[in-house]
């Protein structure tokens, strides 16, 4: 059944998903693509497509309602101007990495866009990040898929299961990452 749901929506799947975060998504994408159930170099295309667009759009909503996106988040706020001091001198490195680094995928580009960073470097550095990005995450599903077939033999019989586990592994992930991210709101 999730077979045949990869096969048939896996890569829209795979661009709805890195519109946001997409690891998991890209993880399990890596795997199936070493299963033969999708194209590795389609998976990279279709993530760097995703994770572009995404990361335009909301360093786009940065540019646009940046200031009053951060004046909601207090703490944020406080740093700003740190913030877009680190950014004046490293923005380069940030821009690269900002997609690598857990809860920032959608908040770094917003404050990028507020940031004086000019559109088209921001633009083709996304680019290079993006598609770094998916190789990497991409090509750790891939070797996972590699790495499981040295130890079972029938991989086959599992496939569904490896997959399901995958993303129900991600998807507990990122529970736990919100519910504690509440919590720490609470706290005074």
């Amino acid at each position: 059944m999730i077979t045949a749901f990869i096969a048939s929506y896996g890569y829209l799947a795979i661009f709805i998903g890195t519109l946001l975060e997409g690891e998991t998504i890209l993880i399990a994408a890596g795997f199936a693509a070493h299963r033969g159930l999708l194209s590795l170099p389609t998976v990279i295309l279709v993530a760097i497509a995703g994770a572009i667009l995404g990361d335009e759009l909301a360093f786009l909503l940065g540019r646009w309602k940046g200031e009053a996106l951060i004046a909601r988040f207090p703490s944020l706020a406080k740093q700003k101007s740190r913030i877009h001091a680190f950014l004046e001198r490293y923005d380069l490195l940030f821009i690269l990495i900002v997609r690598f680094l857990y809860g920032l995928r959608i908040a770094g580009p917003v404050i990028l866009g507020s940031s004086p960073v000019p559109l088209l470097r921001f633009t083709a550095l996304n680019l290079i990040g993006a598609f770094m990005w998916a190789m990497l995450i991409s090509g750790a599903g891939y070797a996972f898929g590699l790495a499981i077939s040295s130890l079972i033999t029938d991989v086959k019989r599992i496939e569904a299961i490896v997959l399901i586990v995958i993303l129900s592994l991600g998807a507990v992930f990122w529970v736990w990452q919100r519910s504690r991210a509440r919590m720490k709101k609470k706290q005074p």
